[in-house]
């Protein structure tokens, strides 16, 4: 039972649901209408009925009193013949008298029409005696009336006391039947009320039926059809068998799905095309492209971005850009961001410089620009542009520290040069020949490391240069050590270092470029003399080994050349930077000079040669620097032996 209930409650919902407001709310008038017009033609029905009843108990009053009065001597004389004959006429005279009945002083009935004593003996309904109140003897002028139910309608009862001369004789009851003009009226317009009610409602019903079978019913199906053709169903049909204006518009709209269908199929591939082509440039370009609506909302995203703000794995679009910006880029961003959806600032973009410490160090620019509708009028989104510059501002302030530190190296011999020539110049007369030869060789030595300082820094400058042209081809490496050695021999002899070399017999050539390789060995073994104390020794190895390639894992034999000292060692806090421009280990003992270009000469020199250098030092026991060249193939192509153009950061390892 509840869950048929429960049935007729969801269909009875759903049907209601399926009208209009305007329907719900002719609805509701009708109903308040109609109980409203009920309700008063009921309530003209009861006082009608009130009024019925205040005449009937008026006529049964007045008619009990006057057959009272008439009896009442009958009685007394105890003519009860006389009584009954007079009561007879009077019953059948009056069509709307019910029942007559007489009792004595003490309630006892002794005569009643339509009365019998075989059914007074009988009857289980009507009593032989009549219960009066207690205090009906002390009013004998006191009319009683009342009213009951039976089946035939509203009964009047009307007592009547019995009195002659003053002595109370007994009581006169009378029944009084209702009106039947008034009855029938009553129940005529009962009836007709409920009638009008009913019709009423079928009515209501019938027209709401009519309309949603007829108007609302196709009125929806043509707003379903509009949202699928808004959404790009174009193969949207209406099938309706209506006529009328209702039957055009839905010919009118399948018509034009129809040509909407033609008009996609023509223009599909090309627009498709198009798309492809605008999603693959936002997605394969090197800026990170964020698009947003004026909700701030993201619209799309391209992969450059993800990696940037470390988006990956998060399905951002549609949702708030501000609550997934890193913290720093969200405090920047969120007041111009807001300003340029209201259209308040910002008209022409704005450019913000952020750094990102998440996920890692990083600095971005990001430009934000107002996307605007085709007439340029409102702004329909934001389009936000973030150009990942880290690399930019390491070399604009590796640039600047290149300068920094040019302009101190160059200006320390300017200043040496320029006091001594002026002390020459101001003072040559007064000084002896010896100060004057001392002061031009301290003038002499400046300019020759003033001469060192602008080579290493012109040396530096071409290995760096992006389209430099180096030619290489087979080199006996013992040709470019010996000449280092017969260079430094004689430096090492006054300093007290021995300087030797160790070279495996019968080593094969190497690709390189003779002139390069003999300024690395330059330039290390002067390092090494120079940490080095003495009765120290600095040695050049040479001897080739199996390295395994990172490309085929196969077994390729390369030269190794090491340049070993026992000098003062470099700590290892110091072993990263030491490759470094202008970074010196004198910087942190204080006890030599030089230009702090030429390890970093070194490394420039040998990457060029498909290689990197290594080292292993340990303070107060020594250093060794060391790197492999690859064997020269007599079958090499020429691109490999004779021109390589090198590229910034072509093929380096490690």
């Amino acid at each position: 039972m509840l869950a048929l209930l429960k049935t007729i409650r969801e269909v009875i919902a759903h049907w209601w649901s399926e009208f209009t407001l305007q329907t719900r709310l002719m609805a509701a008038a009708t109903l308040v209408v109609s109980l409203l017009m009920s309700g008063l033609t009921f309530w003209a029905v009861n006082t009608i009925q009130q009024d019925a009843h205040l005449n009937d108990t008026r006529f049964g009053r007045d008619l009990g009193q006057l057959l009272a009065a008439n009896v009442a001597p009958l009685i007394a004389e105890q003519s009860l013949s006389e009584v009954a004959q007079y009561s007879e006429r009077f019953y059948v005279g009056t069509t709307s008298v019910r029942y007559m009945l007489y009792a004595d002083e003490a309630g006892k009935i002794f005569f009643g029409i339509p009365f019998s004593d075989s059914e007074v003996q009988t009857s289980l309904t009507i009593e032989r005696r009549m219960q009066l109140p207690a205090d009906w003897a002390d009013n004998p002028e006191l009319t009683m009336v009342r009213q009951h139910m039976t089946p035939d309608g509203v009964v009047t009862d009307v007592f009547v006391p019995l009195t002659h001369q003053g002595k109370y004789l007994g009581v006169l009851a009378i029944g009084i039947n209702p009106n039947p003009t008034v009855v029938t009226s009553s129940n005529l317009t009962r009836d007709v009320t409920i009638a009008v009610f009913v019709s009423i409602w079928v009515m209501v019903i019938l027209g709401a039926v009519f309309n949603a079978l007829t108007i609302t019913k196709p009125i929806k199906e043509l707003l379903v059809g509009v949202k699928n053709i808004a959404a790009g169903n174009f193969k949207q049909r209406i099938d309706l068998p209506l006529g009328g204006e209702l039957g055009e518009l839905i010919s009118s709209f399948n018509e034009m799905a129809e040509k909407l269908e033609s008009y996609e199929e023509q223009n599909i591939e090309e627009l498709t095309a198009e798309k492809a082509k605008l999603e693959t440039l936002v997605s394969t370009i090197a800026d990170g492209a964020v698009l947003l609506d004026t909700h701030l909302h993201v619209i799309l995203v391209n992969p450059t971005a993800r990696r940037i703000f470390a988006w990956d794995g998060i399905d951002i679009v549609g949702e708030n850009v501000l609550h997934y910006l890193p913290s720093s880029v969200s405090m920047e961003l969120t007041r111009p961001l807001y300003q340029m959806a209201s259209g308040n600032g910002y008209k022409e973009g704005a450019e913000f410089r952020i750094t990102l410490s998440q996920p890692t160090n990083r600095t971005v620019r990001i430009l934000l620009t107002n996307v605007l509708d085709q007439y340029r009028e409102s702004i329909k989104g934001i389009a936000m542009t973030v150009q990942d510059i880290t690399r930019e501002v390491e070399l604009n302030e590796a640039k600047s520290n290149f300068i920094s530190n040019v302009s101190h190296e160059l200006r320390t011999p300017l200043q040496c040069i320029k006091s001594f020539i002026e002390t020459l110049h101001e003072f040559g007369e007064d000084l002896t020949e010896e100060q004057q030869r001392e002061f031009l060789e301290a003038a002499n030595n400046e300019t020759d490391r003033l001469t060192r300082l602008v080579n290493d820094v012109l040396d530096l400058s071409r290995l760096e240069s992006s389209c430099r042209i180096y030619h290489f081809e087979a080199v006996e490496i013992g040709l470019p050590i010996e000449q280092t050695l017969r260079t430094y021999q004689l430096n090492a002899r006054d300093k007290g270092i021995e300087l030797a070399h160790e070279i495996e017999p019968d080593l094969p050539s190497v690709l390189g470029h003779y002139d390069l390789l003999l300024q690395v060995f330059a330039n290390l073994v002067g390092n090494a003399l120079k940490f080095t104390e003495a009765g120290g020794r600095v040695v050049i190895r040479a001897y080739s080994v199996q390295q395994e390639s990172e490309a085929s894992h196969t077994q390729n034999q390369v030269v190794r050349i090491e340049v070993a000292d026992t000098g003062i060692g470099i700590a290892p806090e110091d072993q990263q930077a030491i490759f470094d421009r202008f970074f010196r280990v004198e910087n942190r003992v204080h006890t030599l000079e030089g230009t702090g270009l030429g390890l970093s000469i070194v490394r420039n020199i040998i990457e060029k040669h498909h290689t990197k250098i290594n080292l292993v030092s340990e303070v107060g026991i020594g250093t060794t620097f060391w790197f492999d060249l690859a064997v020269f193939q007599q079958k090499i192509s020429a691109a490999q032996s004779h021109s390589v153009v090198e590229a910034e950061g072509l093929a380096r390892r490690g």
